[in-house]
């Protein structure tokens, strides 16, 4: 059985909900999980408010301190459900390789995440990175609709 999750977690109330899943999951099997937050680099021409408003330097710190205030948030919860928790915080503008990347040096053996279910054009232009995970990964991806 599964030693050791990867869960992709965004902020999203289907994420929180996949993330909720899998504690009961791990607890179960008696594994333990690594939370993590991908977030973009900071770029100069972006549709992301945040960051037209902020210098480099500000956005960096607060994206920062914000991700980790989260992944704090999601470990006690872990640890409030009896599952030791590890947490990462990766800066990459490609989530699915962040997340495939962090399981692999953690040593995971399954990655749990969420689909947001976009289909159609937009799921097309977008992209899922669900599907890039599942796509790209050669370790076994649990998906929670």
């Amino acid at each position: 059985m599964f030693k050791h999750l990867l869960l992709a977690v965004d902020g999203s109330e289907l994420s929180e909900s996949a993330f909720r899943k899998a504690l009961v999951l791990a607890r179960e099997t008696g594994a333990r999980v690594t939370a993590v937050r991908v977030c973009p680099n900071y770029h100069v021409m972006t549709y992301q408010v945040e960051m037209l408003e902020d210098t480099r330097e500000t956005y960096v710190r607060e994206a920062a301190e914000t991700a980790n205030r989260y992944l704090l948030e999601r470990a006690e919860e872990a640890s409030a459900a009896g599952v030791p928790c590890d947490t990462a915080y990766v800066v990459n503008d490609h989530p699915y390789e962040a997340i495939i990347k962090t399981a692999e040096e953690k040593g995971c053996d399954l990655v749990v995440m969420a689909s947001h279910g976009r289909r159609g054009i937009q799921g097309m232009l977008i992209g899922s990175e669900t599907l890039k995970v599942l796509t790209h990964s050669k370790i076994p991806v649990l998906v929670y609709r």
